[in-house]
Parts: structure tokens; C-alpha cells; sequence
């Protein structure tokens, strides 16, 4: 820092100042920022949390252990962390940003994440806050429009700046070497599962000169690729952290604990987004073969005061089937479904309204995804019944819109959650469905499940009964104050 040239810059002491924190990451953390501040954003914290303050003080002897003397290459430090939800890794990025940018003259990074929103709003985002309440923020200019994201130093924005870039694969010549030879050429990856191998082999270019870093963060969401062989096959070269959301203050425990419940601490979604831990395999059946089974085979239970609603799947292809499905709280059994073949939609519509004169539906539920659903809504709706049938889109937003990519990944979850209660017909047909279906991780770290078209290229069915009976948990629906009767068993 000695090199610093701020003969122009009042500020003299506080450049003096900073470049005692050279090789201390930690040091300038709690130097940097208005911890405990009164009327402050961060009046009610005092530092980072253990594992931030344990990262920083690693990377901190790192840092003196190479010595790097302005001239002469050094081995590059490389750290990659595999994290649950919530444990902070957005405010380290940033930390790390504003230390190197801060102490080091002349430095060049590249942060990036695996989408533009991704990467906006809450990488760059994040960023800007923290900037905000840096004692060093003045020193430089905070862009954050689409396509012009930087942080570049006031007097030298060309040769002293960090980049946020996108990871498309085309995009890969914006990884290549940074050419910061004098100083410290970097590059953050968050949400590193997510990106392409090619963006992480053209950023090896970049470690070749000067005092070079590369930091990954991210979900486990993948068992294979870049980020899963930082952990594996490349663990000689890099320092790694896997970081339990259960013993880092200030996570959802609640949230984490329902998590519990819903999937089983031993399942590849907890181990993903709580433990920080790679899926045992790289694809995933969403729904267990046990608790479908448990499902199939539970006492039966009735709830006369529940809502029934219907699920509709329309069939697409012409090995494909439209399924009614009528559930009434946890008995999905009772009435069950039934199955159609080569019916137009007007055809389709008219055994709905049947099933709605029927039983009463408080709500039916309509698959309109692409179209094939909307003409049987539409007679639906013509036929008097607008307020009873709803159009739902498998692709439109999921309400919990943070845990699921989209609507068809929610329903899944939902129905997977009533099956540990529910109950359903104790038949090979719709168990296969429900535990055929295979799910990953979309952008974000959202569960997204597999189309119907792929699971066909593995052989199996499309999964329209499962598909019926997801489609009833569409939406929140009302409990009945009076009883329902439902006697009627009808199972095709």
C-alpha cells in the first residue's frame, strides 16, 4: 500500500491507516465498518459472524505466508465454500470486494453469479450497501446499471476497478486474464454450481501473474462439475469450508427446523440447503418410494368439514392421459381418480361438470399449461361453473417463489408434504407416478422438477395421475364449516 498516491485525497491518514490492513482481512472488516453504530444499520451487531471471522483470519495467513513483493508471481489462494441458506455469504462477497479493491492499488476482479437478476439484485446489491458503510466507499464509483455493473476508483477507473459480469458461456473471453501483474487479480463466483465449467477453466488464465485469488460460493446443488471437484479432485489446491446453517447465528432455525419435518434431515434437499453438503446423487427422486407407499397403505381417515377440490390434467399427446382426481383434506382415497383417453375439450368438460355436480368442489383445478387446458376452462367457465374452475400454469410463479422454480414444483411439494398424513389408493399405477418424478436445482438453488418429456426418454409413463392429484393443491383453500359427505369410491 506504501506505492498509494493520494497527493490529491485530503484524506491522507485514513489511506495510511488502511494500508496497515494489508495482509488482514479481519483487521479491516472491524475497522472498515460502524459496527455497534447507535441509529446505524449494524447498531446491533458487533463483527462478523464465527465463520466469516474464521475465513477472514485464515485468509489473512494466507495472505503472509506468500509475501507477494509487487513483482514476483505467487501461488495463487483459492477458497470455496459450500454453504446451507442464509449463513451470510452475500455480506462476505462484499467484505472481500472492499478489501482487496481498498488495500490493494491497481487490483482487477470479476465477480459474477449465474443470472443477471442473480447477480443484480442481490450480489451487486449487496455490494452497494456495504460500500455505503465503508470508510473507504469514497474513494470509489458504485455502477450498477444493466450491462455497466463496476466498481472502479475515482482516479484510475481503468486500471483499479472489479467487474460484475455474467457466467454465459459465451460471455468467457470477460474471464480471461485480468492482467493486474504489479498487484492482485481475483474473481468471486456465487452460486458456483451454476456455472459453466468453461467460465471456471478460461478464469485459470487469470492466475498466472501477480497475487492471485479466486473465491467460490454456493449451494452443493450438483454432484458433479467445477464446483463439486473443488471438494474432490482439485482439494489439493483449494481451501475449503462447508458451513451447517444450524450453527451460524441468525438463521432461520424455524424455518430450518420445518425443513426437518418436511423432508427429513437426511434427505438431499437438507443436506443441500442446511448442512452444505453435496446430494448423494446427481439426480434425485422428489417423492420417496416409502412414504408413497405409506400413503397407499394408511388407516383410513375421514374429514367431513374439509373443502373437496379436483384436480384436471389434460392430456397432451396421444399416449397420454386426462385424469380427475377428487381429494377432501387427507383422504385422497375415497373417490380417487379417474382416467380418460382421446377426448376433445368439450368431451373433457363435460365428465368435469359431472364430477362438480357431484361432489361439490369448493375449487377445481385446471392444468392449462400450453393451452391444451384452456378450452376445457373455457366450456367450464360458459357452462356456469366460473367461479368453482380455475386455470392453473405449471410454469407460472410458485407462492413460495424463494424454495420453488415454479407452480408444477410447489404443487409437488405441497402433495409431497400430505402424503406423510394422506392417504391414497393402494395402486401401483399412481405410486409409480408419484416416485418417478426426479427433481434438481434451477437458478437460486429452487427445486425444479423434471418434464414430463424426460422422464419418457427414461422410460417411464407420463405422470398424469400424480399430475391430477397435485393439481389440488393448486392453491390455499377454505375449510367447510358443515360436514361433506363423499361415499362414492371411484378409481379407473
Amino acid at each position: 500500500m506504501s506505492n498509494l498516491n493520494f497527493a490529491e485525497n485530503p484524506d491522507q491518514k485514513l489511506a495510511a491507516e488502511v494500508a496497515t490492513y494489508y495482509d488482514d482481512p479481519l483487521g479491516f472488516v472491524l475497522f472498515a465498518f460502524p459496527w455497534g453504530e447507535k441509529g446505524g444499520m449494524l447498531e446491533n451487531s458487533m463483527g462478523p459472524r464465527l465463520w466469516q471471522w474464521e475465513f477472514l483470519e485464515r485468509w489473512g495467513n494466507e495472505i503472509k505466508n506468500r509475501a507477494f513483493d509487487g513483482k514476483t508471481p505467487c501461488e495463487p489462494i483459492e477458497f470455496s465454500f459450500a454453504s446451507g441458506h442464509g449463513i451470510g455469504k452475500s455480506a462476505l462477497s462484499s467484505w472481500i470486494t472492499l478489501f482487496i479493491i481498498s488495500t490493494r492499488p491497481y487490483s482487477k476482479g470479476v465477480v459474477t453469479a449465474t443470472t443477471s437478476p442473480q447477480l443484480k439484485t442481490k450480489t451487486w446489491a449487496e455490494l452497494g450497501k456495504w460500500k455505503r458503510l465503508c470508510l473507504t466507499g469514497g474513494w470509489f464509483n458504485f455502477n450498477a446499471s444493466h450491462g455497466n455493473m463496476n466498481l472502479a476508483h475515482r482516479e484510475h477507473p481503468d486500471t483499479w476497478r472489479v467487474d460484475a459480469q455474467t457466467c454465459r458461456e459465451e460471455n468467457s473471453e470477460s474471464f480471461a486474464g485480468l492482467h493486474a501483474a504489479g498487484s492482485t487479480p481475483w474473481y468471486l463466483f456465487d452460486e458456483a454450481s451454476g456455472v459453466p465449467e468453461k467460465i471456471f477453466e478460461v478464469s485459470e488464465g487469470g492466475l498466472t501473474d501477480g497475487e492471485p485469488m479466486r473465491f467460490f460460493f454456493g449451494n452443493p446443488t450438483k454432484n458433479t462439475g467445477y464446483f463439486k471437484k473443488t471438494f474432490g479432485a482439485l482439494r489439493h489446491r483449494f481451501i475449503t469450508m462447508q458451513i451447517d446453517s444450524r450453527n451460524v447465528d441468525g438463521t432461520n432455525k424455524e424455518l430450518i427446523e420445518s425443513w426437518a419435518k418436511d423432508y427429513g434431515e437426511d434427505s438431499d434437499f437438507f443436506r443441500i440447503r442446511v448442512k452444505g453438503q453435496f446430494p448423494r446423487a446427481s439426480s434425485m427422486q422428489f417423492i420417496g418410494t416409502d412414504v408413497a407407499e405409506s400413503a397407499a397403505t394408511r388407516e383410513n381417515f375421514k374429514d367431513d368439514k374439509a373443502p373437496v377440490v379436483i384436480g384436471v390434467d389434460v392430456a397432451r399427446f396421444g399416449d397420454d392421459a386426462s385424469v380427475i382426481y377428487v381429494r377432501q383434506g387427507r383422504d385422497g382415497r375415497t373417490v380417487g381418480y379417474k382416467m380418460y383417453r382421446e377426448l376433445d375439450s368439450i368431451q373433457l368438460a363435460g365428465q368435469v361438470a359431472q364430477f362438480i355436480d357431484e361432489y361439490n368442489p369448493r375449487k377445481v383445478f385446471v392444468d392449462g399449461t400450453g393451452g391444451y387446458g384452456s378450452g376445457v376452462v373455457d366450456q367450464l367457465h360458459a357452462s356456469g361453473y366460473k367461479h368453482t374452475v380455475e386455470d392453473v400454469q405449471f410454469g407460472a410463479r410458485a407462492i413460495e417463489s424463494d424454495i420453488y422454480y415454479n407452480k408444477r414444483a410447489e404443487m409437488y411439494g405441497l402433495m409431497k408434504k400430505w402424503l406423510g398424513t394422506g392417504q391414497i389408493p393402494d395402486e401401483q399405477s399412481l405410486i409409480d407416478d408419484l416416485t418417478g418424478v426426479q427433481y434438481g436445482f434451477a437458478n437460486e438453488n429452487k427445486i425444479q422438477l423434471e418434464k414430463k418429456e424426460d422422464m419418457k426418454k427414461r422410460g417411464l409413463a407420463s405422470p398424469d395421475i400424480a399430475d391430477a392429484l397435485a393439481l389440488t393443491f393448486a392453491f390455499p383453500v377454505v375449510r367447510k364449516t358443515k360436514p361433506i359427505e363423499i361415499n362414492t369410491r371411484w378409481v379407473v
